[in-house]
């Protein structure tokens, strides 16, 4: 193991506790994964828990899915679709954030997050779409992101988590903490009497700033 890769596994096991501490994963849940080169995936395994992971735990696999090294995440397709579509994707986490998949559960047939309440929602990160429930593992699992990989760095995995990917472990790691934040604001809203949204008039300017600001989560 040379010192760049090295490097890398320490960072993913850094996210790993980072997402634990915010309760974004629990026992054995989630996985994440960076790419190291063109053909070449770091990757959390199967069956341990995030925050006691080790270095070697780490696997390793191609682009294809073939094991190199370790044992990988069940949930490894939906990993790899990422990386086949995204050029620009070094870093994928796939965690469970509880407050956002509570509000799929409780709206089966909601298609995103409202995301028209407040400004730091739009800007941070435009929409957050709401994938349709697939059976975890399952190759299906990949393929139901096609339809929103293109344009969200930040998705809802319906009645089971959430996925988010950018150019560094950063900017995945700041997806999901900004969905689940975003959620939870939502929640608070509603406890206090009613989830309202700006005027169209705001709306629309904030749309505008994102767009300058490109696709980058923040």
């Amino acid at each position: 193991m040379n010192k760049s890769e090295q490097q890398i596994r320490e960072k993913i096991i850094k996210t790993a506790i980072m997402l634990h501490h915010k309760n974004m994963l629990a026992a054995c849940d989630g996985n994440i994964s960076y790419r190291y080169d063109d053909n070449t995936i770091l990757i959390t395994p199967s069956a341990k828990p995030k925050f006691l992971l080790v270095e070697e735990d780490i696997a390793l696999v191609d682009l294809n899915g073939k094991v190199i090294k370790g044992k990988p995440s069940s949930e490894m397709l939906m990993h790899l679709e990422v990386y086949k579509m995204r050029a620009d994707a070094r870093a994928v986490i796939h965690a469970h954030p509880p407050t956002a998949v509570a509000y799929t559960i409780a709206h089966p047939a909601a298609q995103e997050i409202p995301g028209k309440s407040f400004s730091e929602l739009i800007l941070a990160v435009g929409k957050l779409p709401i994938v349709p429930f697939q059976m975890p593992g399952s190759l299906e699992m990949g393929t139901a992101l096609h339809p929103f990989i293109k344009n969200n760095k930040v998705m809802v995995l319906a009645r089971h988590g959430a996925l988010s990917f950018g150019e560094d472990l950063i900017e995945a790691y700041n997806g999901m903490e900004r969905l689940e934040h975003s959620c939870e604001i939502l929640l608070k809203a509603k406890s206090f009497g009613a989830v309202t949204e700006l005027d169209e008039q705001a709306i629309d300017v904030l749309y505008a700033m994102r767009k300058k600001i490109g696709d980058k989560t923040l």
